[in-house]
């Protein structure tokens, strides 16, 4: 395997990409995270059904996914990554104007930071999208993610950089608390909006990578936490969000329950998760900035 490149790393990037979504790729979305797990449920009702439809921020997540928005793999010094040993270890979300339910885009994708954590310490890649309207050129969203690549550092980059985590308050009890149990198959339908990696559905794949089983991806579980967030603070109104951050510490199983805890000061919302069957805390570090 080939060291990475960082400059060529750093000068990737795909500019003005063309790519389109509909409701059929919002209903799906909301359905991989778990919504409308209750048809009876009048408050998740308009995220599943075409009538008021209303589409969750993370959203933003799939939206690049198979669309021509990702530089990773793609070229560009890229291919010296050793995908086997890859983990997402963050993800940000900047909304400029709440998500439509369909619609006509231009994407910009590129490689913000490279860290170099050392030989068998591996790499930090950051990677941005900004996601800009059609039709007007505005901008939708800003989405950065960070993936840690185990098995890559040591090839001569930076040892330092990227962006700082949010400190969530711990020393003091949550404000609120919102248990949501995720489903045994929910990673089998999260996929098919477009992570299809087997470590998430073939049960060998998941053992050959240390798993006793499939596991979640973390950007469900991200989505996951943010319906905790919509419900509590938001009266199940997606648009009042206008920042979502947060760092995956470890993964979640199917069919566990994922318990969020909140701290809100003023328009910031603080928030880590946690899996109380194992007691395993899987989110980290969480900072939402709803509009006042």
């Amino acid at each position: 395997m080939m060291a990475l490149d960082y400059k060529a790393m750093l000068a990737a990037r795909i500019e003005g990409a063309e790519t389109q979504y509909n409701d059929k790729d919002v209903l799906l979305y909301a359905l991989g995270v778990g919504m409308g797990a209750d048809p009876m449920n009048r408050d998740e009702l308009p995220f599943v059904y075409e009538k008021g439809l209303k589409v969750l921020p993370t959203f933003a997540t799939v939206v690049p996914r198979g669309r021509g928005g990702n530089v990773i793999g793609g070229g560009g010094g890229m291919g010296g990554i050793n995908f086997a040993m890859v983990l997402h270890g963050e993800q940000r979300l900047t909304v400029h104007k709440a998500l439509p339910a369909s619609g006509g885009f231009y994407m910009d994708t590129r490689t913000t930071d490279v860290i170099d954590k050392g030989p068998g310490k591996g790499a930090l890649i950051i990677n941005e999208t900004v996601l800009r309207a059609k039709d007007s050129g505005e901008k939708i969203f800003t989405a950065s993610g960070t993936i840690f690549a185990r098995a890559d550092g040591g090839f001569g980059g930076p040892s330092e950089g990227g962006p700082v985590l949010h400190e969530v308050p711990t020393d003091r009890a949550p404000d609120s608390e919102v248990a949501i149990t995720t489903r045994p198959d929910q990673a089998l339908i999260y996929r098919l909006s477009g992570d299809r990696n087997p470590l998430h559905s073939d049960p060998d794949m998941a053992k050959a990578a240390g798993f006793p089983r499939p596991i979640l991806h973390g950007l469900c579980t991200y989505g996951v936490v943010c319906r905790a967030i919509v419900q509590s603070y938001c009266a199940y109104d997606p648009s009042l969000i206008r920042q979502f951050d947060v760092r995956f510490s470890s993964p979640v199983f199917p069919g566990e329950t994922v318990t969020t805890r909140m701290w809100k000061d003023g328009s910031v919302i603080s928030f880590d998760a946690m899996v109380k069957e194992r007691n395993v805390t899987v989110i980290k570090n969480g900072k939402c900035v709803v509009a006042g």
